[in-house]
This record gives C-alpha cells, sequence and structure tokens, in this order.
C-alpha cells in the first residue's frame, strides 16, 4: 500500500508547500481539494472548508491548473485525483471535472451522491443517483478517468453495503467506492472487513481519519445526547490497525489516503505522523 494526502486536510499550505512537506513526509501521492472557497472566507485564517490554500478553483485556467501538476512532479509525487464536491449531481460541473482531470493526470475523480436528511425519500433519490451515474460512467469511458462514490454520513452511501447496492450497478472499471471509516463513525458502521470483501473490484481508494463519540451533557425528553466528532488517527473508534490488517485480507495494494480533522498536529507534523503510524500499524 502507498500513501497519499487529500488537501483538504492541509489548508494552510500552498501547492508547492504541500507538495515538499508530503514528499519529506514520505508520502507518494496527492489528492487535490476541488471546489470554490467561500468568498466571505477570503481575509479568514486557513481552514479545512474555508480559507483553503490548497485548493483548486473550478473556474480555474488550463495554465493555472498546471501549477498543480508541476507542483507534484518536481517533488516526485503522483496526482490521483482531483476531489470535488458534487452532491447536487449537477453533470456541467461533473463534466468539467472530469476534463480537469485529465489536464492535471488524474486517474479518478470523486462524483456525487445525494444527501440524506429525512425530507426526501431514500428511494427517489437512488433512483436519481442512477440516473446520474450512467452520465458519469459515460464520462468515466471517454476521459479514461474512474469516478467513485464515498462513503459518507448524511448521504445515502453511509456504509459499505448502501455504497455497494449503488456501485454494483454499474462496471467497476469505470464507477468505484472511497472507503472511509472515520465517516462510518458518524453513521453507517458495518465490520469492515465484511464491507470490504463485498466491495471487491469496486473499492477503488482509501481514506484514513477518526471520529469519536461524546456526550454532550443535554438531554432530551429523558434521552441523553451524545454527538459524533473528528479525532486523532489513533485516538478514536476506528481501530486503524485491524482495519489495515482487513485490507491486506482483502488483496488492497492501493493508496491510504490522510484526511485528519482533529487538529492535533500542524500540516506537516500531521503528516509525518501519519506516515510513522501507518507504518507502525503495517509492520
Amino acid at each position: 500500500m502507498k500513501l497519499s494526502v487529500f488537501t483538504v486536510s492541509t489548508p494552510d499550505l500552498t501547492p508547492e508547500e504541500l507538495a515538499k512537506a508530503a514528499a519529506a513526509a514520505g508520502i507518494q501521492g496527492v489528492e487535490w481539494r476541488y471546489t470554490k472557497n467561500p468568498a466571505e472566507a477570503a481575509n479568514q485564517a486557513p481552514s479545512f472548508w474555508g480559507n483553503n490554500l490548497c485548493t483548486i478553483d473550478p473556474s480555474v485556467s488550463d495554465e493555472e491548473l498546471l501549477r498543480f501538476k508541476t507542483a507534484a512532479e518536481k517533488e516526485g509525487l503522483t496526482t490521483l485525483s482531483i476531489t470535488p464536491y458534487l452532491n447536487s449531481l449537477d453533470l456541467t460541473a461533473t463534466e468539467q471535472a472530469f476534463k480537469h482531470a485529465k489536464t492535471i493526470g488524474a486517474s479518478f475523480i470523486r462524483v456525487g451522491v445525494p444527501p440524506y436528511n429525512r425530507t426526501e425519500n431514500y428511494n427517489d433519490l437512488f433512483a436519481k443517483a442512477t440516473d446520474y451515474l450512467h452520465q458519469v460512467q459515460e464520462f468515466s469511458q471517454q476521459y479514461g478517468i474512474k469516478g467513485i462514490i464515498e462513503i459518507h454520513h448524511n448521504t445515502i452511501t453511509p456504509s459499505a453495503g448502501l455504497a455497494h447496492r449503488l456501485a454494483s450497478k454499474f462496471s467497476p472499471d469505470h464507477i468505484g467506492v472511497l472507503h472511509d471509516a472515520g465517516n462510518m463513525v458518524h453513521e453507517g458502521y458495518e465490520n469492515h472487513r465484511m464491507g470490504l470483501e463485498l466491495l471487491g473490484p469496486y473499492l477503488a481508494h482509501v481514506h484514513l481519519k477518526n471520529a469519536a463519540w461524546v456526550a454532550t451533557g443535554e438531554e432530551q425528553n429523558g434521552v441523553k445526547l451524545w454527538k459524533s466528532e473528528w479525532a486523532p488517527i489513533d485516538n478514536g473508534v476506528v481501530n486503524w490497525k485491524q482495519t489495515l490488517d482487513d485490507l491486506k485480507a482483502v488483496g488492497y495494494d492501493g493508496y491510504i489516503g490522510i484526511e485528519d480533522f482533529s487538529n492535533q498536529y500542524g500540516s506537516a507534523q500531521m503528516l509525518n505522523n501519519f506516515v510513522a503510524k501507518v507504518k507502525q500499524w503495517l509492520a
């Protein structure tokens, strides 16, 4: 298994700084965050989903896009993906992401799945997602880039089982699944080895982060309330030693991408800690 970094988790580093820090830590691949930073965040301190300095704006020119490609190549890193936020299932924005992925030399992009918040029936949302992914599969064939759906809480794919139900309608050559055990702490936990066995050829990428449940100290109608929140990678619900063993057991030999939102360390130290911990767990 090789290691990568999703740049949402390094908001204070420019593309060049990120590439240097990742290479120095022993990381081999980079996943570029791809979205428009909020206008109101422009003068704020760097943050994961606000003023993120390591983000590709979808309105980027090809010349500006090559800045990210060059930053990675200069440090010997592989550009694995550009990673947009497409849960509105906008096909125009999706094709634009495929085009930019082709220009930058990425091998996959994250595509959309509908959010789930009890306001619309799951079966209707599943039908919308299926229609969308039929077109995504055509884009994948046209541009030679895989579309991957992420296991993510508050969507219709919060678990490996539900992600597989959606992805399995398509060819694993064109549609895959991004496994995210940290997201499954919030919603969607299944035994990870079972889920990985089920995904089989649809398992396209893995993100490594962690989360934990904590009591809020509040009650609602006599029920004590809990909430989930991000945690250090070695101090949350996910047993990453076991999960990496599960990945080895199913023969996974792709990338493990860090996406640490715990704020335990600054960006460069976070990358070093990630590499050290994964080496320890894989040994």
